[in-house]
Formats: C-alpha cells, sequence, structure tokens
C-alpha cells in the first residue's frame, strides 16, 4: 500500500506500508521516501521484524513468513534505504552473527564498529538493507555456505526456523 502526502500540492514524501507478520501477527513496516529528491536514501522503519544483523522472535508467526517478511520483502528494496529497528540490540545481534558465520569480514568489522560506538556511548543505528545483506545471518541463509553449515541445512525455511531456535538460546 503507498500513499503519498500533499501540502498545497507539494508532494513532501511518500510511504509505502508492508506486511511482515511473524513477530506479530499485524505487524508492519514503513518504507518512506521523497520523490522530489532522489540524493536523500529512502528510509524503513522495521519495529520488530528487521534488526540490524537479527530478527524479532517469531511470537505469532512462522519461520516462512518472517522469510517472507525478509527475503521477500525487505531485502529487495534499495540497497541504500537506512534501516531503524524498533530496538537496538545491534552488538548482541552481530555477536550472534560471528557465532554463526565466523569467518565474515563484514560482521567482525560492524561489530568492532558498534562496540566502538556503544562504549563512547554513541547509537549503532541506523543500518542500511546493504549492510543487512552483508551480516545478517537471518538474511543470508542462501548466500552463505558458512551459515547453510552452521544451520545443517540449504532449505531457506529450515535454516530460518533453526537460526531463530539458534538465538533464543544463545
Amino acid at each position: 500500500m503507498a500513499s503519498t502526502v500533499n501540502i498545497n500540492s507539494v508532494v513532501l514524501f511518500q510511504i509505502r506500508s508492508f506486511s511482515t507478520p511473524c513477530h506479530t501477527s499485524g505487524h508492519i513496516c514503513y518504507f518512506v521516501s521523497d520523490p522530489s529528491n532522489e540524493s536523500e536514501p529512502p528510509v524503513l522503519f522495521t519495529g520488530d521484524t528487521l534488526f540490524i544483523a537479527g530478527c524479532g522472535r517469531f511470537f505469532e508467526g512462522t519461520a516462512p513468513q518472517m522469510d517472507t517478511a525478509l527475503n521477500k520483502i525487505l531485502k529487495v528494496l534499495p540497497e541504500e534505504t537506512l534501516v531503524y529497528p524498533g530496538h537496538e540490540y545491534t552488538v548482541a545481534n552481530l555477536k550472534f552473527a560471528a557465532h554463526v558465520e565466523p569467518q565474515n569480514p563484514d560482521v567482525a568489522a560492524k561489530l568492532k564498529w558498534a562496540q566502538e560506538q556503544r562504549e563512547k556511548g554513541l547509537f549503532t543505528v541506523p543500518s542500511t538493507i546493504f549492510d543487512e545483506k552483508a551480516t545478517n545471518p537471518f538474511m543470508r541463509v542462501v548466500e552463505s555456505e558458512e551459515v547453510q553449515k552452521t544451520v545443517e541445512t540449504n532449505d531457506p525455511i529450515e535454516g530460518m526456523a533453526k537460526l531463530r531456535e539458534m538465538k533464543n538460546n544463545f
């Protein structure tokens, strides 16, 4: 669903909402862009669906729903899209990502950066879709042989379920 906000016939921004049930059955994400200024990156508000290097728990949903949300809806957005999650769990999520995919240099670099940011009292938000595709294990089940080895499957749905269970107990 897309809507455009107009004031005095001037388009200020466009908002698209995406149904992303899983954490809760009615969960949605908002994609905000400024069609009149393509030099500004779009913004994605993900609530409890997509966190930096992680995803929300499957409270009211299933692994197929989270796979659809992350890998069929959000992953295909423009790579420069700024990602604003509902919570800042960045360091903990990156520690899990490093456990799942220890040879990923992007995860190691982002974890080091995030730890430095937090030590200085600074935020680690936002991320980008580009960074999430490189560091988020829940978005890497298909691409990463190392993640597949960790979850002992190359099936994206089974891998998503195993990753979430691993993260729940990490």
